[in-house]
């Protein structure tokens, strides 16, 4: 791809937009970055940017510019609709993803990883499986560093594992990974979103550039996940924590079994410290990622087994009075909070905070089944409370402290408190992080 002398616009100054504009400038480009924010809000951006020859259109997006360049770069948290991106698609201007930057400059083996949920622990753990087996390898993508500096670092990589978000897929042409793995599918960003199958559609665009000479890693008990893989042109590649496969990677009585080209291989699940059913289709397909693209089964088992949970991530904070507490915060949609309530029974579950659009009726049977009481906080306390709130004993919470000394005075020995919201954090907090850290403070001063 020759970019030298090309005029290319950087629509974004994030850390995505920041790593876009020092690789094209780098490369020859003449980039130009714009920004609705001041001058004085990205400060620490543009001092990484300050040795570069770059222009700066900034609290603004001029449209002429737009039109003018001979690319786009989309940093993800620009919305496909904003109306200067239009202009210029209509234009015929060519307009990509940084994913899609990024794969153009990139010759190592790709592993792509998305899904409504699970997709960091999945991301994180394949790479640690890679690093386990020798491999030179870089893990980022939507997590960590952009994907783009795998072309800046100019490192020969053995392996490259890219967390990829629904965002990141709206601008891609030619973006192809060796092995994408789609882990399952629930309502989320309907605020960004025109509707569940605008959604659906972007997150399965990380198959639509993908050859029989390339594998897709597939959740066999999503029923949404497997009507779709039906249609794909890769060699489909299933993982199910509830059948047994003739080919792909599945778990019946305590062990994983692979099964590809007729060979198989086991790996018992007792010793594994990454508990929970979500976790357990996340191991499954990060096993069959890395099996697939060349790592040995026991290195590969070895780091299953020390693999610890992520931060934020269904993590145990303490135990009181017989009482075991655990932080969530990272479940901010349905589908996550679903695979929490089915690693538990006698919850007090903490949920709420701000409402993204989706319906909270997929929780009604495991709320009904397994919690005792529910907790509300935040923006969407009275729409939770008007969808789920016959099913079982419902307070609301003035404040997070307030949820953690109320589900405290309600949860007997042997219940689990659980905070996992079902929403996103900024209502009343900066991040997930931060509820996290309010979450785990409250419930250390008990």
């Amino acid at each position: 791809m020759e970019l030298k002398k090309k005029s290319i616009l950087v629509v974004g100054l994030a850390k995505t937009g920041v790593a876009c504009a020092r690789f094209l400038a780098a490369k020859g480009a003449q980039v130009i970055v714009t920004d609705m924010r001041s001058e004085a809000a990205l400060s620490t951006q543009l001092a990484e940017l300050a040795e570069y020859k770059i222009k700066l259109e900034l609290e603004r997006h001029d449209e002429a510019t737009f039109l003018a360049s001979d690319l786009i770069v989309v940093s993800p948290g620009v919305p496909m609709d904003l109306p200067q991106l239009v202009a210029a698609q209509q234009s015929g201007v060519e307009i990509i993803s940084e994913v899609e930057l990024a794969s153009r400059f990139i010759d190592a083996p790709l592993a792509a990883i998305t899904g409504t949920n699970g997709k960091t622990t999945t991301t994180t753990l394949l790479g640690a499986i890679f690093k386990h087996n020798g491999y030179h390898t870089f893990v980022g993508g939507n997590i960590g560093d952009p994907l783009i500096e795998v072309a800046e670092s100019h490192q020969i990589w053995d392996q490259v594992v890219a967390e990829i978000s629904s965002f990141q897929l709206e601008w891609i042409t030619s973006f192809r990974p060796t092995v994408a793995a789609l882990l399952n599918l629930s309502e989320d960003h309907l605020d960004r979103y025109s509707s569940y199958q605008a959604y659906i559609e972007a997150k399965l665009r990380i198959f639509e550039n993908q050859t029989e000479d390339d594998f897709a890693v597939v959740n066999r008990d999503d029923p949404l996940v497997w009507r779709h893989a039906q249609n794909l042109k890769a060699l489909v590649f299933p993982f199910s924590r509830k059948i047994e496969l003739d080919e792909g990677i599945f778990c019946t009585d305590g062990v994983i079994t692979y099964r590809h080209n007729g060979h198989e291989e086991c790996f018992p699940t007792a010793a594994i410290r990454l508990q929970g059913v979500h976790n357990l289709e996340n191991i499954m397909a990060a096993i069959a990622c890395a099996l697939l693209l060349g790592s040995r089964p026991d290195e590969t088992f070895e780091t299953v087994l020390c693999f610890e949970a992520l931060h934020h991530r269904m993590e145990f904070v303490r135990e009181v009075k017989g009482v075991r507490y655990y932080e969530d915060s990272k479940a901010t949609n349905v589908g996550s909070v679903e695979k929490a309530l089915e690693s538990f029974s006698n919850i007090t579950l903490i949920a709420g905070g701000k409402d993204k659009g989706g319906s909270y009726m997929p929780l009604a049977p495991l709320i009904k089944e397994r919690v005792r009481h529910l907790v509300l906080i935040g923006e969407a306390a009275d729409r939770m409370e008007h969808e789920l709130g016959m099913l079982t004993d419902t307070r609301h919470a003035a404040s997070l402290e307030d949820a953690v000394r109320i589900s405290a005075e309600l949860t007997l020995p042997g219940g689990i408190v659980l905070m996992s919201p079902a929403c996103s954090s900024f209502d009343m907090f900066k991040d997930y992080e931060e509820r996290a850290q309010r979450f785990i403070s409250a419930v250390k001063a008990l």
